[in-house]
């Protein structure tokens, strides 16, 4: 069940979608529900996404698919809907010959302290526990950490304060990549990467923060995003 906020707010995305092909800015979305600031649409858009209603696609701009409606707005209903229910470890009965078990294959990453902007390099060059994590977020090559975000300038991607952020460790980025940077072999911060030129954009996810331009060599990647978890 959706509050009238998230239902409001879901009708005006389809609207904008169905009318001009685009999802509406987080400025928009702002104005039409009469709110006071962008974190209150981040909350939104974050339990729409929970629930399944939208799906935001990562590395574009006002990027929201709506995956499926409420009757209210012309969705299909559930009432076919039956869950996938896994099992516990009090079996009633005997299992029919075609049951298989449920796996979850799970991994556990060192979780290296905490990154934000301007945080100390020392700050993430430790372990100081470690989160298992589902297999298929560390799929692929290269090794893994997990660090723990504070602040929110990240928060218009998705990655609030408190989060723990899964990063894959590499030196090399492409325009748009989630990274984290080594800024002048002092500081890391987790910031969107853009190559200018010559020079490195360090981009935070928040209008309240400036864009860092930096001269490359100045710049080294650590690793790039391919994972969060989140903590109520």
């Amino acid at each position: 069940m959706l509050t009238k906020k998230q239902l409001d707010l879901l009708e005006f995305i389809h609207k904008r979608v169905q009318a001009v092909g685009v999802p509406p800015s987080f400025d928009e979305m702002k104005a039409a529900l009469d709110l006071r600031s962008k974190s209150g649409i981040h909350r939104l858009i974050t339990a729409l996404e929970e629930r399944g209603f939208i799906r935001r696609l990562a590395h574009r701009a006002r990027a929201i698919e709506i995956v499926k409606l409420p009757e209210s707005l012309g969705g299909e209903p559930t009432a076919g809907f039956k869950p996938r229910v896994i099992e516990g470890n009090r079996p009633e009965g005997p299992r029919p010959a075609n049951f298989e078990p449920v796996r979850v294959d799970a991994l556990e990453l060192p979780v290296m302290g905490r990154i934000a902007a301007g945080v100390p390099i020392e700050a993430i060059s430790h372990v100081s526990h470690h989160v298992a994590v589902p297999g298929s977020m560390v799929s692929g090559s290269g090794e893994h950490y997990a660090l723990e975000v504070r602040g929110d300038s990240m928060i218009e991607a998705g990655i609030n304060d408190g989060d723990v952020v899964v990063i894959r460790e590499t030196t090399a980025a492409d325009n748009g990549d989630i990274v984290v940077a080594l800024v002048e072999d002092q500081e890391a911060t987790l910031k969107r990467f853009f190559r200018r030129g010559q020079a490195i954009a360090l981009e935070a996810a928040n209008p309240a923060y400036e864009t860092r331009v930096l001269p490359e060599d100045k710049v080294k990647v650590q690793g790039r995003l391919v994972g969060l978890i989140r903590s109520y």
